[in-house]
């Protein structure tokens, strides 16, 4: 067999954009020939998924899934929202959410895992998803979380289908009280959070970077009255507690009555809330707008050309 140097394999991968591993195995499976390397890529379809990496992929599907004392909640990226309507597509996703319940949230771990019922991994099952269905995507992120006694209740905002939509949120309720109870409380606290977008769990889990930003501009509004620094030390003291009120889960006012604190909400009901997650599809990707017709007046300019 030709030896295959690392220098062949990124050669390969420069001149096709497929993944290392693929190159590799496209390089041995050919003898080193690098023609018949690539045509090996194409016909695999990894050659042509490769070509499709640079686009934007800010739509897709949320998934969750729940095994007893575990839930998880993987957010996959493609490029347009129909590709959330593909059979195919919303399976894959499924199938992700439920291997992060035992392979955990890692996205390298998850993404050379096992893909289930298949021989390759869970990259090589997106990949050539990518080339069946024609858009790129990514595996953005996912969480798992865990109770050592209790439950991890699931809440999805507009469902297309059990376990996947678009805003998806995870809740982690420790207790001995009734696993259904918890888990109805746990659906409450998911469409909560859902609303309300909490930053942090509790006062302490608020990022420290963000509460001195806050700090910051709330000292300039206070000083900006004209007050002494007495009443403005008093005055960004009851501004801070307002911003606790708005970011922390706990300290948020329950959407459900308008008055209780979610606080008061969990305790009343004898549970312990240790953990939440909220994905929002797409939230913070820079997507690209553009004017469809006029990219198909420019194709049409080109082809006349």
């Amino acid at each position: 067999m030709a030896e295959i140097s690392a220098a062949l394999v990124r050669d390969l991968r420069d001149k096709t954009g497929a993944g290392m591993m693929d190159c590799k195995k496209a390089l041995v499976e050919s003898g080193g020939d690098m023609e018949a390397a690539i045509d090996w890529l194409r016909k695999k379809g990894l050659s042509a998924a490769a070509k499709k990496s640079g686009r934007v992929a800010a739509e897709g599907l949320v998934g969750v899934a729940t095994a007893p004392q575990v839930g998880a909640m993987v957010e996959v990226n493609a490029e347009t929202d129909f590709v959330a309507r593909n059979e195919q597509f919303q399976n894959f996703v499924a199938e992700v959410a439920g291997l992060v319940l035992s392979v955990g949230d890692d996205l390298e771990v998850l993404k050379a895992a096992p893909f289930p019922g298949k021989r390759h991994s869970v990259a090589e099952e997106m990949t050539h998803l990518i080339a069946t269905i024609g858009e790129n995507m990514t595996i953005r992120r996912a969480k798992r979380l865990a109770v050592n006694e209790g439950t991890v209740a699931t809440y999805m905002h507009n469902a297309i289908k059990p376990g996947l939509g678009k805003i998806g949120v995870l809740v982690a309720l420790e207790g001995a009280s009734e696993i259904d109870a918890l888990e109805t409380l746990g659906r409450q606290i998911g469409m909560h959070v859902a609303a309300a977008r909490p930053e942090a769990l509790e006062v302490d889990s608020v990022d420290p970077s963000a509460l001195e930003r806050e700090k910051a501009v709330l000292s300039e509004q206070a000083r900006a009255s004209g007050k002494p620094e007495a009443i403005i030390a008093k005055m960004l003291e009851g501004r801070i507690r307002k911003y606790y009120e708005e970011v922390v889960l706990l300290e948020q006012v329950w959407v459900h009555d308008g008055e209780s604190r979610v606080r008061e909400i969990v305790k009343k009901a004898g549970g312990n809330l240790t953990g939440f997650a909220r994905f929002q599809l797409g939230e913070g990707i820079d997507k690209q707008v553009g004017d469809f017709a006029a990219e198909v007046a420019a194709a049409a300019g080109t082809a006349k050309a």
